[in-house]
């Protein structure tokens, strides 16, 4: 079935990911053309995947749907001749397949399991009362995503790390700048032109501060993370500078970005709904349920691109190879054969087997670290929040990557 233009256009464009008329367009496309070419204007025409099980399928197929060719995300062609294939020259674990793929993963994969980061609970829970404290002290009202949920995610990437915590300033203001954000949670209205300036400052700013931590965890190695990836070795020698430049952008960026914006996402469905509220406080044992179901709900990562390496067929129909994939977390996590009810928000679903963090091989690295960051979170707010609810409009940022709410304004009370 041919798609709308109108459709096709709406897919790419950053402010219906924030008004909310990306998911009306995901339930056009799912119900009507769930695989099928489209064309915007000023991008080359490729597939869009919106279904659940189709995105696993490519998933898993990363022989054949592959993410070393090409940007990890569909972009307009301006955008795509600034930015090059290799942005900043790095090359990072989420542009790798394979063997040389699962080779990267595991430099960290071991320390990021659930029965290695139970050391790390202790102190994560330490950061968490940090910051439900200063919750405490405003008085009853907060911007909940920018002055928490923005914040503590990111103080426990930077503990794992093993940065400084003075450099929080620095830290925030390069991970917001990666997705075009303002401090102020809201979007200034750019074009690609801008988007591919503001992504090359951002790259730009991360090299600078990394050459430097690679260069003293190679001298003066330590226990943490910034360690590990500096003296990883593949086939016993040393990754290269920008191989472990990539490693660490990755593992700030997207161990932030996701974890803000599900704990953001999660917050402002709870604000919004005094019975899951009431019923989440009372039952402490569903929270685990509740983490993921802010995941779902939020689809932190908005989609990922593959690129066809053989021509092939899928659901039917002929692909080239050299032709992209667009995989749409954010229609898959919503898809109403994979989940009763999806457009609710329900911290009893169950399963709830979703694809918010990806599948397969490129299943997201950080996804227990950042299951247990929320976990932690909530289990030390909810015994002190008394009640919550919405202190004005639930803003989302104009972007079709990685994002969740950029403004929940809560009112509440607190013991």
């Amino acid at each position: 079935m041919i798609v709308p233009q109108e459709i096709a256009e709406t897919v790419v464009d950053p402010k219906a990911y924030a008004d909310g008329r990306i998911h009306e367009a995901y339930r056009w496309l799912r119900r009507n053309a769930p695989f099928a070419k489209i064309a915007p204007a000023g991008y080359d025409p490729f597939w869009i995947v919106t279904r659940q099980a189709d995105i696993m399928a490519v998933e898993v197929q990363s022989d054949l749907f592959c993410n070393s060719q090409g940007l990890p995300a569909i972009t307009s062609n301006e955008m795509r001749a600034q930015l090059g294939d290799r942005p900043g020259g790095f090359r990072t674990i989420v542009s790798m397949d394979g063997v040389e793929h699962q080779a990267y993963r595991r430099l960290t994969q071991g320390a990021l399991m659930p029965k290695t980061l139970r050391i790390l609970e202790g102190r994560i829970r330490e950061i968490a009362r940090v910051f439900i404290e200063k919750m405490a002290q405003t008085g009853g009202r907060c911007d909940f995503a920018q002055d928490v949920a923005f914040l503590y995610p990111l103080r426990v990437v930077m503990e794992v790390l093993g940065v400084s915590e003075k450099d929080e300033a620095f830290w925030l203001t390069l991970t917001q700048a990666g997705n075009t954000q303002n401090s102020k949670g809201t979007h200034a209205q750019m074009d690609d032109t801008a988007r591919a300036e503001a992504m090359k400052q951002y790259l730009t700013g991360l090299n600078n501060y990394f050459v430097d931590i690679i260069t003293d965890r190679r001298a003066n190695p330590r226990e943490d993370m910034a360690t590990r990836i500096a003296n990883g070795e593949i086939k016993g020698e040393l990754i290269g500078n920008m191989e472990a430049m990539g490693y660490y952008i990755i593992f700030a960026s997207a161990g932030h970005d996701t974890t803000s914006a599900s704990t953001a996402g999660g917050m402002a469905a709870l604000a919004g709904d005094p019975e899951q509220f009431r019923k989440l406080k009372d039952n402490p044992v569903l929270i685990p349920g509740y983490v993921e179901e802010s995941i779902r709900w939020v689809a932190p990562v908005k989609h990922f691109a593959r690129t066809v390496t053989a021509d092939t067929e899928f659901n039917g129909q002929q692909l080239a190879k050299g032709e992209r994939l667009m995989l749409c977390f954010a229609s898959g996590t919503r898809d109403e054969d994979a989940f009763t009810d999806p457009d609710r928000f329900d911290i009893e679903r169950s399963p709830n087997r979703h694809v918010g963090f990806g599948y397969g091989p490129h299943l997201c690295l950080g996804q227990h670290l950042a299951k247990l960051e929320m976990r932690i979170f909530w289990e030390e707010l909810l015994p002190r929040l008394q009640n919550v609810e919405l202190d004005g409009p639930v803003i989302h940022p104009e972007t079709t990557s990685i994002a969740g709410p950029q403004s929940v304004p809560i009112k509440f009370v607190m013991s």
